[in-house]
């Protein structure tokens, strides 16, 4: 076990122990168990690890998993790249997944995330249409038309259709989860199997950065 292996372990058990009813294997999470090893690894830009979280507004467990995704961010390594995109499962998902995209080219994607959370939530509000993402943007600071203009664009057209296009190419059958480095899929559901939902979603990120490790170090 070299340096790097034992640091790596030591925060895993570090963090296990801070999380009661964490259940890993001594090393470290199981391939099969807490997380999955893609059979056709998925292009990704040289350089940095690129981590990647697949969410939807409208899935409550994405919701809860924001605050433990916002914190785990700012600890990330500098040599980590970290993203994420919106799925599209169903119809309005699509208004979702095209309200992200339109957001993030208006550099107002993590400035109104929180407020599209609550809203949809905490006040019931389902926003699944472009004319009342618009209306809500309007009342929150944005204005309407200009959303509008960059929902509708070609460019977010795109963007979405390389976003299904990832999706597949990690099997993505629901959300939140994780992808590493082109490689690795993980989530709440994979790393926390039998656990409460709190606990789950630490795993989640606990066996993320295990698979960061494993990128790092060429153990793919």
């Amino acid at each position: 076990m070299n340096r790097r292996d034992f640091s790596t372990r030591l925060a895993l058990s570090t963090l296990a122990g801070a999380i009661p009813g964490l259940a890993m294997a001594q090393g470290g999470p199981l391939e099969g168990r807490h997380y999955q090893k893609l059979g056709t690894p998925v292009p990704v830009a040289p350089g940095k690890i690129e981590v990647v979280e697949f969410f939807w507004y409208g899935c409550p467990h994405c919701y809860a998993f924001e605050p433990v995704v916002e914190n785990w961010t700012k600890q990330l390594p500098a040599d980590v790249g970290f993203r994420r995109s919106h799925v599209a499962f169903r119809e309005n998902t699509k208004t979702h997944q095209r309200s992200f995209f339109a957001l993030e080219a208006l550099g107002r994607e993590a400035e109104f995330r929180p407020k599209i959370f609550n809203a949809i939530h905490q006040q019931r509000q389902p926003l699944d249409t472009a004319d009342s993402m618009a209306a809500f943007l309007g009342k929150n600071g944005l204005e309407a038309p200009k959303f509008l203009e960059v929902y509708n664009s070609f460019s977010v057209q795109s963007k979405c259709q390389q976003a299904v296009k990832l999706s597949e190419a990690y099997r993505i059958d629901g959300v939140p989860a994780i992808g590493v480095g082109g490689r690795f899929l993980t989530s709440p559901s994979m790393a926390g199997q039998g656990a409460g939902e709190n606990v789950a979603l630490q795993q989640a990120v606990v066996t993320a950065s295990f698979l960061i490790e494993r990128v790092r170090s060429g153990k793919v």
